[in-house]
C-alpha cells in the first residue's frame, strides 16, 4: 500500500477518533463521507469499512469515558441490543437500493441533523 494512501486512512482515523471522542460520533458521520470522497470506495464499502473501525475506536473510546464516569451500562445495552434490529434491517435494505440512493439518504441525514443541532442550540 502506498505511503500516501497509509497517511490518508490515518488521517481519515484521526479525525474520527477526534470527533468520537468529543462528540459521540465519528464512524458513520466522518469516516463514511471521506472514505467516499477522498478513495472513492462505494457506499457500501465505506459503511462495511466504517464498522470495523467503530468497533475497534468503541471499545478504547467506552474505556475512556468509563473511567470518567460517564458511561450508563443499563441505558447503553437498552439502546445497543434494540440496535441489533436495525441493523439487520439497515443493511438488508442497503443491498437493495443503488449507491446512488444511500448516497442521497444519507446526505439528507446529515444536513437534517445539522438542521436540528443548529434550532435546538
Amino acid at each position: 500500500m502506498p505511503r500516501s494512501r497509509l497517511l490518508q486512512l490515518g488521517a481519515v482515523g484521526v479525525a474520527a477518533g477526534f470527533f468520537s471522542g468529543l462528540f459521540g460520533v465519528g464512524g458513520g458521520v466522518v469516516v463514511v463521507p471521506l472514505l467516499i470522497l477522498w478513495f472513492g470506495y462505494g457506499e457500501r464499502e465505506a459503511a462495511g469499512t466504517s464498522l470495523v473501525a467503530i468497533l475497534v475506536a468503541a471499545v478504547f473510546a467506552v474505556t475512556l469515558q468509563a473511567i470518567y464516569g460517564n458511561v450508563h451500562v443499563d441505558d447503553g445495552l437498552l439502546i445497543g441490543i434494540p440496535a441489533v434490529g436495525g441493523v439487520l434491517a439497515g443493511t438488508a435494505l442497503q443491498q437493495r437500493l443503488s449507491g446512488a440512493i444511500i448516497r442521497l439518504l444519507f446526505s439528507v441525514l446529515l444536513v437534517v441533523t445539522a438542521v436540528l443541532l443548529v434550532v435546538r442550540a
